[in-house]
């Protein structure tokens, strides 16, 4: 409920109609068949607008979905690396930290160390350093290589924003459409279900036959006993 006395209205439309009573205002949205909405309650005087409200929640709470489906949280991924990594290894995890950066997550860069490796620690630096530079157009390093335990390793930050994955009309469709082979051993069945039901009905409602009738006995044969 509005309690002040005067407000700002705004139609439907956006049109200022100036500063009126909130009662005025009240009759003016029952005769247009809306509702008087305050919109900006701390301004002076208040600003309310004519809408239909329900339309208005509806709308809005479209919107809110629709923002909260577009967002994708930013993820942490982890590239691992060896102090005698091969140039093509080298080379393809560089490619996938680029990947991982041009979706707008974070990475970790580390190399394991073992054994005696841990003597050279600078070979992990050298090429953490090397790995850093390989992906500078693609994210930035917010941690400088540090040895931990037996691993060393550095944090980069991507430039890119995050991607939002919408799935493809085709996808969506897939979970929903059943395909003619699909549904094709589901319609044999039923037709076979439906073969059986009808036998079943016929062999109920057949009317036994009757049985075919004996010869009648000869009159002359009746008697067994032989007459001398």
């Amino acid at each position: 409920m509005i309690r002040v006395f005067d407000v700002r209205l705004v139609d439907e439309d956006g049109s200022q109609l100036g500063v009126m009573r909130t009662a005025d205002a009240l009759r003016l949205a029952q005769e247009r068949g809306l509702d008087l909405v305050e919109v900006a309650p701390l301004a002076s005087p208040p600003v309310a607008r004519l809408l239909d409200f329900g339309q208005y929640k509806y709308e809005l709470t479209k919107r809110e979905k629709e923002a909260k489906r577009r967002q994708r949280s930013v993820t942490f991924k982890e590239v691992r690396l060896k102090p005698k990594i091969g140039i093509g290894d080298f080379d393809t995890k560089v490619r996938r930290a680029v990947e991982f950066l041009e979706e707008g997550d974070r990475v970790k860069v580390s190399v394991q160390f073992r054994g005696r490796e841990l003597t050279h620690p600078q070979i992990g630096r050298d090429l953490l350093d090397k790995f850093a530079e390989q992906i500078k157009e693609h994210g930035v390093v917010e941690r400088l290589p540090l040895l931990e335990g037996k691993s060393m390793h550095i944090s980069v930050a991507s430039v890119h924003k995050p991607k939002t994955h919408e799935p493809t009309p085709a996808a969506a469709a897939k979970g929903h459409a059943r395909t003619d082979e699909d549904a094709a051993p589901v319609l044999d069945a039923v037709e076979a279900t439906a073969n059986d039901a009808a036998v079943a009905i016929a062999k109920v409602e057949t009317p036994a036959s009757p049985a075919a009738p004996g010869p009648e006995p000869d009159s002359g044969a009746a008697s067994t006993g032989k007459v001398n």
